[in-house]
């Protein structure tokens, strides 16, 4: 973009020198037409500069908002998707089962305490005398609501699945990943760049895809999980929110 910039401003310079040598050498009788026409590229070029600086900028500010936003449903996802594993023991494949899954679902309330009871065994072994052994005993004090938990009353899981300020979906996925011998559980959400900034410059959705940055969303997708190793974090810098 600089070197574009560079040859536009040179090219600038090179009209209005043009324009003083018409004004300066050229007969009167042909200055009016030709300065016009002179002018008119100088404005045309100066345009082209100005949107060659003012585009990109756009394109970020845009890029930022919806980044943003999308994040923000992912992170939902993650969260129904280790709602669903905690209560399950499996990840959904499919976007109404893990809505379904929140409307009905709810986390047991549970309570650990510290008892003891008689070790017969021991009891016997020392002649009668009563010899007792610490136990851990887990109470059941109640159920809760897991997208009450999650979401405090707000519904927007049911709108979760849909790509912010587009009319796509995330795609999402999922299966078992062994590991030492044992099946896990993994997931992943994920949407396209080019997906989120649909109506934006194309040569710029081009250099998005290529970003390698610390600060930066790398690669040409935001995803959340992964199907290829066993995380549930997602591939968004910090500086858009906890990714993990």
């Amino acid at each position: 973009m600089l070197t574009m910039i560079l040859i536009v401003v040179a090219v600038i310079l090179l009209t209005v020198g043009l324009v003083w040598l018409v004004d300066k050498f050229i007969p009167s009788k042909f200055k009016p037409v030709l300065i016009i026409a002179l002018w008119a590229l100088i404005a045309f070029l100066g345009y082209q500069t100005f949107m060659s600086v003012y585009t990109p900028i756009q394109f970020n500010v845009v890029k930022e908002k919806r980044y943003a936003k999308v994040i923000k449903s992912l992170v939902d996802i993650r969260d129904a998707q280790l709602a669903h594993r905690q209560v399950t023991g499996k990840f959904a494949g499919k976007f109404d089962g893990l809505v379904k899954f929140l409307d009905t679902a709810q986390y047991t309330i549970t309570q650990r305490r510290d008892s003891s009871i008689i070790d017969e065994e021991l009891t016997k072994r020392y002649g009668g005398v009563e010899t007792y052994k610490d136990i851990i005993l887990i109470d059941t004090l109640g159920f809760k609501s897991v997208k009450d938990s999650l979401y405090k009353g707000d519904d927007r899981y049911k709108t979760m699945m849909n790509v912010p300020d587009t009319e796509a979906q995330f795609e999402l996925k999922a299966g078992l990943l062994e590991q030492n011998g044992i099946n896990i559980p993994v997931f992943e959400a994920k949407v396209m760049k080019s997906v989120i900034l649909f109506d934006q410059d194309e040569d710029l959705i081009i250099q998005e895809n290529d970003v390698v940055a610390v600060d930066g969303v790398n690669g040409d997708a935001l995803i959340v999980g992964s199907m290829e190793e066993i995380k549930t974090n997602g591939n968004w810098p910090k500086v858009y929110g906890t990714n993990e």
